[in-house]
């Protein structure tokens, strides 16, 4: 191959470079501000839009989008059943969906990374007795786990987000433990033993650090799972409390009038769909962001 050839394939492989990791960033920050407007959304549109999302108003009941109700206000989504602003009822589901999923991932989160640290460090039988009760829980369906706890422990937001980071903890043991695995044989934790490092020191200020970046990806991956999970509790009835609003109550209570009136189901399904589909992808990007040999097609 002459000179100019190989400088020619040298820049096509810069370009593709360059708009591989174009591509990264579009998918990390597209997902980032779709997130950040329901965040925004559901804090702000609450106290800023004059509708109360439990309000009842019979006479405007089953309303489509865009109709003038009651002090000539609108009605941008239309309302329900029960004459209830379906926009004001999204904002307000889309609130308890994000904190849901931001306590549950900080809960499952710290537990299943300190399992992990713990498994992955020592060794041993720490290692097999915590990953054996981790197989347990993964022989069953962590839906199927979260409707049994939810229907034990009742209704409420407490106990769904227990139910939730019981049924979340894993993913983050299996990811911290195989990660720790791989560094803890490295040469700047082997100096770190070397130089009197206690277990703690090598666990929380060696290791962990190594360990951020997968299990970042694995949280905001996670975070799409619970409000999937939540919203499908929330659907069978063992979710939120009854005068909570809820993405998943919302789509149920909507099953009966899906040819009379679509809105109610339809959109807080889209709306739904949207944020779980950009969580997917922000964690997907950050994947190949954070480790290229795994970057998907």
């Amino acid at each position: 191959m002459t000179t100019a050839a190989r400088a020619g394939a040298a820049a096509r492989t810069m370009r593709r470079a360059r708009r591989a990791r174009r591509g990264v960033r579009l998918r990390i920050v597209i997902p980032l501000i779709i997130v950040a407007l329901y965040v925004v959304g559901a804090i702000l549109v609450p106290i800023l839009y004059h509708f109360d999302p439990l309000h009842t108003e019979l006479l405007y009941r089953l309303k489509p989008p865009g109709t003038t109700v009651a002090d000539g206000k609108t009605a941008i989504f239309g309302t329900d059943q029960v004459g209830q602003d379906m926009f004001a009822q999204m904002m307000m589901g889309a609130r308890v969906s994000l904190t849901v999923g931001a306590l549950t991932l900080l809960f499952a989160g710290v537990f299943g990374v300190l399992v992990g640290l713990l498994s992955g460090h020592f060794g041993g039988w720490i290692d097999m007795a915590l990953m054996r009760i981790a197989d347990i829980q993964l022989a069953f369906p962590s839906i199927l786990l979260a409707i049994l706890l939810a229907s034990v422990l009742g209704q409420g937001l407490t106990n769904i987000i227990i139910v939730l980071s019981i049924a979340s903890w894993v993913v983050f043991a299996r990811v911290t433990r195989s990660q720790v695995l791989a560094l803890k044989n490295r040469e700047y934790v082997d100096a770190a033993r070397t130089l009197g490092a206690g277990h703690l020191h090598l666990m929380f200020r060696t290791q962990l650090p190594g360990c951020l970046a997968p299990i970042l990806v694995v949280a905001t991956v996670e975070f799409g799972h619970v409000i999937l999970a939540e919203a499908a509790l929330s659907f069978l009835g063992v979710g939120v409390p009854l005068g909570v609003p809820s993405l998943g109550s919302s789509i149920q209570a909507g099953t009966a009038y899906l040819t009379t009136a679509w809105w109610i189901s339809t959109l807080p399904g889209i709306a739904l769909a949207i944020l779980v589909l950009a969580t997917g992808i922000l964690g997907d990007a950050l994947r190949d962001r954070f480790d290229p040999r795994l970057r998907s097609a």
